[in-house]
């Protein structure tokens, strides 16, 4: 398994698509926080806080992540390596777990340099170190359950198909029903009383309370949750080729 984890590791960071994924990450973040004339603009709005960085970043994500997964198992479907990897001695989750390590990975590499962000704020604040520390890293870990769970999304996506065009657009859609879709569902007001169970469903309610700085086990549980349906989603998807 961790043979396959750092290939696909290197196959990341190896090629363009690693260094693009996070050079694109890095650069719509900072212009909207350092240099567009938006409300995230952090020298406009003159406060000592990175909340743009948080608001910002799952939206970047939707995109960004599917374009990372997407070739995950469609291009080796698409090459045919995937009834060769399939006959290596390890078992199929193994196969998923690397191949979504390796992903979240990526994800890890791309957030990492966001920290020179934290340190120049840290440093502009008045007085200096003027900057709610806690509650940025209580975020960070709610962006970093985000991620995670967007990956699973990305890997399922990729599993059921066998063109990386399909996967992407497909995980696309499910990453934005799963973070956004379940409060205009519930915002909607049609179900009554289970009108509160389906927002909780989304991904947006549970990362907005982990980004006030507040780690809440239900919220902890519920990124673990989603995460661990789709690894099996996944597992059932590529199990289903030997019926």
């Amino acid at each position: 398994m961790f043979t396959l984890l750092k290939k696909e590791i290197r196959s990341f960071l190896s090629s363009l698509i690693g260094y693009i994924t996070i050079a694109v990450f890095l650069l719509v973040i900072s212009l909207f926080m350092w240099v567009l004339q938006t409300d995230s603009n952090l020298l406009d709005n003159g406060y000592a806080n990175i909340d743009a960085l948080f608001i910002l970043a799952p939206w970047v994500f939707l995109f960004l992540i599917p374009a990372i997964t997407m070739r995950s198992f469609a291009d080796e479907k698409k090459s045919g390596t995937i009834e060769l990897l399939l006959t290596r001695p390890i078992t199929d989750l193994q196969i998923i777990l690397a191949k979504y390590l390796a992903g979240f990975v990526l994800v890890l590499f791309s957030l990492l340099p966001t920290l020179i962000y934290y340190f120049s704020i840290h440093k502009l604040g008045s007085p200096v170190g003027n900057i709610d520390t806690g509650g940025m890293w209580g975020s960070y870990i709610g962006l970093l359950f985000l991620g995670a769970a967007f990956v699973s999304i990305g890997i399922f996506a990729s599993a059921i198909t066998d063109n990386q065009v399909v996967s992407f657009i497909l995980a696309l859609f499910l990453c934005f029903f799963i973070y956004i879709g379940f409060d205009y569902m519930g915002s909607f007001a049609l179900f009554g009383k289970i009108d509160n169970v389906i927002y909780a469903l989304g991904i947006n309610n549970h990362y907005i309370s982990m980004s006030r700085g507040v780690i809440d086990t239900r919220d902890i549980i519920y990124f673990l949750s989603l995460i661990t349906l789709f690894i099996f989603a996944t597992r059932t998807v590529l199990e289903s080729r030997k019926w």
